[in-house]
């Protein structure tokens, strides 16, 4: 039976988005480079568009893009299920710009560096960034988040769920889902 603990709630998450935004801004505050926030599918782009709106709030001007890694997935042929596809829409030139990838949950490190080997085919960034709400601390590769709103520790068989609107089931906020 899968059970659900809420660790923080909606407005504990928005007021983490705010603060990454802010951290994300005084970061980029000396450059004079575009940058541009690219959500990860599938809830890496709600989170991105947070992020966007915020900091268009703050003044600072962003582009904003959408990036599917399915393709790019080491466990792609080892699942039952074929996998969900979406679209990757980036709008803009890579090329020198300097990118923020965004994710809900850094948990082993693989969907970033799947998302890293996805981007660098649309061009060669001047600078990539890693900002994620929720940062488990355990990866299985040399990742590090550079923005993180949130850091827990739960043990492996434990997953973190990022939930951004409210349902019938759930509302606003992170859980850690017990199987």
């Amino acid at each position: 039976m899968t059970s659900y603990v809420k660790l923080f709630d909606a407005g504990k998450m928005m007021a983490a988005v705010r603060e990454l935004a802010g951290r994300i801004a005084g970061h980029f505050a000396s450059s004079d480079r575009e940058i541009a926030l690219v959500g990860i599918h599938q809830l890496g782009v709600p989170l991105a568009r947070l992020l966007h709106e915020e900091l268009e709030k703050m003044g600072r001007k962003a582009e904003f893009g959408m990036l599917d890694i399915t393709m790019y997935r080491d466990d792609i042929g080892t699942r039952s299920l074929l996998p969900m596809i979406h679209e990757t829409v980036i709008p803009f030139d890579v090329n020198d710009k300097e990118i923020i990838l965004v994710d809900d949950v850094l948990s082993t490190g693989r969907t970033i560096r799947a998302a890293l080997d996805a981007l660098t085919d649309y061009g060669r960034p001047g600078l990539i960034r890693l900002a994620v709400l929720v940062d488990r601390g355990e990866p299985e590769f040399p990742i590090r988040a550079d923005f993180v709103g949130f850091e827990v520790s739960l043990p492996a068989e434990r997953k973190v769920l990022v939930n951004f609107e409210s349902s019938e089931n759930m509302e606003a906020g992170i859980y850690d889902v017990k199987w």
